[in-house]
């Protein structure tokens, strides 16, 4: 990973989360906050929003539409079979068979869009920001590029709670 950043390492939660809202209120925001389990006040600080339940939703529509328009097709007007007194259109048999595959092509393509916009493929290097980023530490990294003002903003906060490690 490029080392053009310096990070924040802290033991505990409290101590990452008095240490960001202090960040927060001098106007300085991390490029990124690696913690072993969500916190929701780091979450909502980092102001970054998912559209993927839209996406989810919108692959689920056009699933459905599909599903449905290929069983009718196929079973009404491409080649309709009439066995055992079933009529050409049995519209509820396709209803599982509708609600299966659209959760499937849902999980799918969501999987499939959040591998895209993540840039996780198979083959790629790891970037490992910390030795300990996900295992039990909380760690904050910043940019060298903040300029020389705000990095000593930024060490002084991180040195009251925490440690900063280049």
């Amino acid at each position: 990973m490029n080392k053009n950043y310096f990070t924040g390492v802290f033991h505990d939660e409290e101590s990452l989360v008095k240490a960001f809202d202090r960040l927060k209120e001098a106007g300085i925001k991390p490029e990124e906050v690696y913690t072993p389990y969500p916190i929701h006040a780091i979450l909502d600080g980092m102001g970054n929003k998912t559209r993927i339940t839209h996406a989810a939703f919108f692959y689920g529509l056009f699933a459905v539409i599909g599903l449905l328009s290929f069983m009718y097709y196929v079973s009404v007007i491409d080649w309709p079979l009439v066995f055992g007194g079933k009529p050409f259109n049995a519209f509820p048999s396709f209803i599982v068979v509708t609600i299966v595959a659209t959760i499937l092509v849902i999980t799918l393509a969501t999987l499939f869009t959040f591998s895209v916009r993540a840039k996780i493929f198979p083959g790629k290097k790891a970037e490992i920001v910390h030795p300990l980023a996900t295992d039990d530490k909380f760690v904050m990294l910043f940019s060298d590029t903040i300029g020389k003002e705000k990095e000593e903003i930024v060490v002084n906060i991180i040195q009251e709670h925490g440690e900063v490690e280049k």
